[in-house]
This record gives C-alpha cells, structure tokens and sequence, in this order.
C-alpha cells in the first residue's frame, strides 16, 4: 500500500446526486422516485437511489483513480465469506468524459449503523453483549477464509506478516516524521509513534501462523442494525488483506465500540496473543497516522485516544 497524500477528485454533493440517478436508470432501467445523499469519507460518496417500485440500491462514488478495482473485489470477497449481509455489488462504470469520477451500484442493506442506533446503545448489557457476539460470530467467519500468502487481497505475496506489515508501518512513520518536521504532526503523536516503534520487537515477538482475510475496518460505523436494533450487515471494508487477523480488532475499540465489549468478547471466544493489547494499540495509532497521510484530515476525537492508549500499551511491557 502506497504511503503518500490522495488528491481526491472534485464532487459537487448535489452533482452528485444528479450523477447518481442518472447512472441508476442506465443500470436498471426504471423510473426513479428519489435520490437521497447517505454519506462518505474523504474519497467516496454514497446515495439512496429509490425506484418507482419502491426497489432501494446504493450508488457510491471513488473521488480516488485507483479504487474501484479492490473496492468491489473485496465486497465480493467478503460477501462469500460472511455469515451476515455485505451488499453485493450489482454495476461498477469506470470515470469517463460525462460522469468524471468511478462509481458502482450495490445492494442497500436496511437500517443504520450502531453509531447512531440509540436503542441499542442505551440498551442492557445483557442485549449489548449479545449483539457482541452476532458481531464477532460474523467477523471470526471472515477470518476463518485463509490464504497460503500475506498481503493486499488482490496480491498476496508475503511469506510473513511482517515481511508485509513492518515496511508498510516504517513508511507510516517516515512520512508521519516528514509531517511533523513540517509542523502538520502534533508533537505528542510523533512523540507516541517513535516510542511505538522502538518497542516493535517486542510488541510482534510471536509469529502470525495464519493469513486470514480481514475486513480492516469494522468499526461500529460500518455495522448496520435494522429498525429492531439487530445486527443487519457490515459495509465498507478499507485496506481488506490476509493478514494478523488481531488487524481487526483494533476498530472495535474506536467511537463507542467499548459499549458493546466488541474486542473483549472476540479475545473470549477466539484467543488471542500474549500482546494482542499493544499490537491493536500500535495498529490503531499507525492506521490513523496513515488516514491522516492520505487525505490530510486530522480527527482528533480518534486519534487522541489512540496515543493515550498505545502510551497506556507502551508502559506495561
């Protein structure tokens, strides 16, 4: 993965949305009844296309060149892989001169997600604990898929983990020292990182046996409940791999995942390493570093927390 700043593509929000219906009709072929903006990222913007008969498809749009191709292969690969919904994909249509950014339509999974499903945060433990174990249930069968190899889904080519991961995060901390030197990196991160990685050894001293596919990003933003407060589905995988399958443990720790005792009743469950601890606080400050490296917004209710807990890490080895 390459370590460098993202120019994103330029959409108008409500060009867009125009994008959107006009991109659904071609695909489908059925009248429209609206088109409603769900969201996005830094690179990606996703709207409700509504048909006339009352069928329900999301349109998502890649502000990055280089996107499409691993999006929707890895939503095809996790799908056949997860005991939960992934939306599969249903059309993808390259940038060209009359929409000029890549797109694809999937299926839309019904509901929200966690983050702002009231009833299920205010719900009892007993009810929190049991939507933990739907939610680990259906990542352990995505870890359960194997490869000979670690690496991007695309091209897994490493013998080792960290003949894949220590590179990668060596490069998160060059460009994160070049940030800081610049005055774009707060001191305390840089600060949190070096001593991070001073102690890498140590924090990966036991070898990853097995290259399990992850989703890399499933945070409770990205778990669908329906109406019900139950668990409906995962959406957007980012950085999907065969990796450490503790690579994707760390994302329950972030927003409100804590609530729901996501990472704690997985490590129940499943086990985990002497260091699982340390190695999600040093995944979940390096990830971030990365995100804040690729499109230069640095959310510092995430990122916060994460020095405090990989300092936290840090001082109990």
């Amino acid at each position: 993965m390459k370590v460098e700043r993202i120019k994103a593509i330029s959409l108008d929000k409500k060009i867009a949305q125009k994008y959107a219906e006009e991109i659904a009709f071609q695909q489908i072929g059925q009248p429209i009844k609206k088109v409603k903006y769900l969201g996005g990222g830094s690179f990606g913007r996703a709207y409700k296309v509504t048909f006339e008969d009352d069928k329900k498809i999301v349109v998502k749009f890649l502000r990055a060149s280089d996107m499409l191709e691993k999006e929707i292969y890895d939503l095809d690969l996790l799908a056949a892989n997860c005991s939960v919904k992934i939306p599969s994909v249903l059309f993808s249509r390259k940038a060209d001169d009359e929409i000029p950014v890549d797109c694809y339509g999937m299926e839309l999974i019904e509901g929200g997600n966690a983050v702002f499903s009231l009833g299920l945060l205010l719900s009892s433990k007993r009810k929190r604990k049991q939507f933990a174990d739907e939610v680990t249930t259906a990542l352990y069968n995505i870890h359960c898929h194997k490869n000979d190899k670690f690496g991007d889904t695309l091209c897994p080519t490493y013998s080792r983990w960290l003949d894949f991961y220590k590179p990668f995060a060596h490069q998160i901390l060059i460009k994160a020292e070049e940030m800081f030197s610049n005055g774009e990196l707060p001191q305390k991160v840089i600060f949190t990182m070096r001593a991070a990685w001073e102690k890498f050894d140590i924090i990966f001293s036991e070898e990853v046996v097995e290259a399990c596919l992850v989703h890399g990003d499933l945070n409770i933003a990205n778990i669908m409940v329906d109406k019900n407060h139950k668990l409906s589905g995962f959406i957007d995988p980012l950085n999907s791999m065969y990796a450490d399958r503790e690579y994707d443990l760390f994302q329950f720790d972030n927003l409100f995942g804590k609530r729901f005792y996501l990472r704690k009743t997985y490590v129940e469950k499943y086990g985990a390493g002497k260091y699982c601890d340390a190695k999600c606080a040093f995944y979940g400050l390096f990830n971030e570093a990365y995100c804040y490296i690729k499109s230069g917004m640095l959310v510092s209710f995430i990122m916060n927390p994460l020095v405090k807990n990989m300092n936290k890490r840090l001082a109990e080895l």
